[in-house]
């Protein structure tokens, strides 16, 4: 049994008001979000201008970068795709060192053991096989994924850069919840056409 035409003009109105407060609330999110936009970009400008063009760029970058934030997706049962942010803990070099030998320890055993082959070469050489655990010595520290961004710029960095780091953590967040919000909007929008649509084909 179908809906009266009465309870079908409800159930419209209904959703044409939830679709009018979505677009509102997407609307405030996205003047949020280009206000935070805006914001980050100007305070490094600030911090560019008070260390250099130079100190403040692509070559200050780490040679090895893992992502801090991953964006998980999900589709609803009402068709809608949410959108939402895990950001990663910044582990020290004591954790990660614990994490890397504690788990793996009995794999690191065999790899100790295990040595390359290499060609007989004369004794009375200085030159030794090496394997894989004796790696030649270096003086740079070993590259750390996960380090806080903001130290590949410095330990003492001027406080206009934390504050654009801030602001674009906040536009990560912020972007996540204004893609959710829009898929919901085009699913009202979807439904209110629909629901249109049905009602104008009905007779009578």
């Amino acid at each position: 049994m179908g809906l009266s035409e009465k309870e079908e003009c409800v159930l419209l109105d209904q959703k044409l008001l939830v679709f009018m407060d979505q677009l509102e609330l997407l609307e405030e999110k996205r003047e949020r979000l280009n206000s935070l936009i805006e914001q980050g970009w100007f305070s490094m400008s600030k911090a560019r201008y008070s260390m250099g063009n130079k100190q403040v760029s692509a070559l200050q970058y780490g040679s090895e970068m893992e992502p801090l934030v991953r964006v998980h997706t999900r589709t609803l049962e009402s068709g809608e795709a949410e959108f939402q942010t895990k950001r990663r803990t910044l582990k020290s070099p004591e954790e990660r060192q614990v994490e890397d030998i504690g788990p793996k320890d009995k794999e690191g055993v065999r790899r100790r053991v295990k040595t390359q082959e290499v060609p007989e070469i004369d004794q009375s050489d200085n030159k030794h096989p090496w394997t894989e655990t004796e790696p030649a010595p270096s003086s740079k520290p070993e590259p750390n994924p996960q380090q806080d961004p903001l130290k590949w710029f410095g330990i003492l960095v001027p406080q206009t850069l934390k504050q654009a780091q801030a602001s674009f953590k906040q536009v990560v967040e912020l972007s996540a919840e204004v893609a959710t919000l829009q898929s919901a909007v085009l699913t009202t929008r979807q439904q209110l056409w629909t629901r249109q649509t049905r009602r104008t084909d009905e007779p009578g």
